[in-house]
């Protein structure tokens, strides 16, 4: 079959079987022979789109991917031994002072340079909070137990028997923000034997290449692992990580991120026909419904809002009956929430619930930390009732949206239809209201108070590789937590105790 050697502006490109789309101008005028597109079709958080990969991102992925294809068929023979003292290696080099040194001046450069164009640096600063995390982390998966050999069933016949053993996987491919610390998460698919290849986003490469000249690479040497056990697609350009998302011989495609630059991500996989963990849209939603406690409520708005990840909380429903008493104790603890970050909170309110906020939030005008520096507008405005499910990705200002609505039932349907189906809470006291929203709710994680809880470590004392959303669908065979442990196969292996057994 020929190679493409070039393309044309508007040449038609089938989609999805049976549309056409036509190769856009900058694409055709950018494409050079050894290039390669892919066209993804339009799906829930996809647009659909003709996606250029340059030659040297694609080479850039593929030597990745070489080196650890290499490693995982040396990692059958590596020992749990072999894998604690890499953890332990990583873990003693990030706290060492000398050996973190160059892997601060390279995040240092990195925030200075996302500054100075205006990206968001709440997740970019590898500060020590972040580092005494990632310490923990490579600490947790050190202790973990690995499964890898455990058999979790035995169906015993006349003469012999059939056992399932858990089993290594093969190369996880794993795209990621930036944010320094997943490189810890993500070595969790070591535990069970497996090979992983990294690709960080542009902000946070000059930081990735530190952490992997002067931590990882000695650990992997220490510990006596092959070193593309755990390597990294060194490229800026965002091109990179769907070249890597295409390549077949991955057996696991998961990424962490923006919504849409995560979609398109798994779409690119799903064409490879690579199974996908993906980890993008959050926002957390709060209903409060008529039996809720004041005091649970206010607690869990404000606890709920300490910081932006994806299990922050993104929008608080209550309940038309309740909405007199609760909306007042719903501004008293998002207010609360900017003044314990020393700054003004954010409110958007769905335009059919505006006379429940008094008008002196949407008067008001106030200086607003946004990711480009600080912007002074008004403190609450009204948005369509469409945009329930959008998530605001705040940098230092508490951002949240505010609905009224007819009863709990009116708010799980307005969750099921708009939100990322993630995180859902109710406050309430009656203990039926709680069953029927568990059983309606279409999210993964559902609770009864704060938001925050959703996280691996916090919650299964697991270090996480990401949280999934239901905005795909309901997962098959797992939780929405994704943990080191579970990124395995399972092989069946028959033992027979006599030769003479036939069919």
């Amino acid at each position: 079959m020929d190679r493409l050697e070039t393309l044309t502006a508007g040449m038609p490109l089938i989609v999805g079987g049976d549309r056409v789309t036509t190769v856009p101008p900058d694409v055709a005028e950018a494409f050079r022979p050894g290039d390669a597109i892919l066209v993804v079709a339009p799906a829930r958080g996809v647009h659909g789109e003709v996606l250029h990969l340059p030659a040297p991102e694609r080479d850039a992925a593929r030597r990745a991917v070489d080196a650890a294809v290499s490693a995982f068929d040396a990692m059958g023979t590596v020992t749990d031994e072999q894998v604690s003292a890499f953890y332990d290696a990583f873990a003693d080099a990030l706290a060492d002072d000398d050996a973190f040194a160059p892997i601060r001046a390279a995040n240092e450069r990195d925030v200075a340079d996302a500054r100075a164009r205006g990206r968001s640096t709440t997740r970019l600063v590898l500060g020590e909070r972040m580092r005494a995390d990632m310490v923990a982390g490579l600490r947790g998966w050190r202790d973990m137990p690995s499964q890898r050999g455990q058999v979790t069933e035995v169906v015993s016949h006349e003469g012999w028997r059939v056992e399932q053993v858990v089993d290594r996987l093969g190369v996880v491919g794993f795209v990621f923000e930036g944010r320094p610390n997943v490189f810890a998460d993500a070595c969790g698919v070591l535990r069970t034997g497996n090979a992983v290849v990294f690709r960080i986003g542009s902000d946070a490469l000059g930081t990735a290449r530190a952490i992997v000249a002067h931590a990882l690479e000695p650990a992997l040497a220490a510990a006596g692992l092959p070193s593309g056990a755990a390597s990294l697609v060194d490229s800026p350009a965002r091109s990179a990580g769907w070249a890597l998302f295409s390549d077949p011989r991955l057996a696991l495609a998961v990424a962490r991120g923006s919504g849409p630059a995560t979609a398109t991500l798994g779409a690119v996989a799903r064409l490879a026909g690579i199974p996908v963990s993906l980890h993008g849209t959050g926002g957390a939603w709060i209903v409060a419904g008529p039996s809720a406690s004041v005091t649970d409520f206010g607690e869990a708005v404000r606890r709920s809002l300490d910081r932006k990840v994806c299990n922050t909380l993104n929008t608080c429903a209550i309940t038309a009956d309740r909405a007199d008493e609760l909306v007042g104790v719903f501004l008293d603890a998002l207010t609360a929430a900017g003044e314990a970050r020393g700054v003004h909170a954010k409110l958007h309110v769905e335009e059919g619930s505006r006379s429940h906020v008094p008008d002196a939030w949407f008067d008001r005008e106030v200086p607003i930390a946004r990711a480009g520096g600080e912007v002074v507008e008004p403190q609450a405005e009204a948005i369509a009732p469409d945009r329930l499910g959008e998530e605001w990705e705040w940098e230092d200002s508490p951002e949240v949206t505010l609905v009224v609505v007819e009863s709990v039932d009116d708010a799980v349907a307005r969750f099921n239809a708009q939100s990322p189906r993630f995180v859902a809470s109710l406050i309430a006291e009656d203990p039926a209201e709680h069953q029927r929203f568990f059983d309606t709710v279409d999210a993964p994680f559902v609770g009864n108070g704060l938001t925050r809880w959703v996280d691996g470590q916090y919650a299964l004392d697991k270090p996480e590789l990401g949280l999934s959303n239901w905005e795909g669908g309901r997962l098959f065979g797992r939780g929405g937590i994704l943990s080191g442990d579970s990124v395995h196969t399972i092989r069946t292996r028959a033992v027979q105790d006599r030769p003479d057994i036939d069919r």
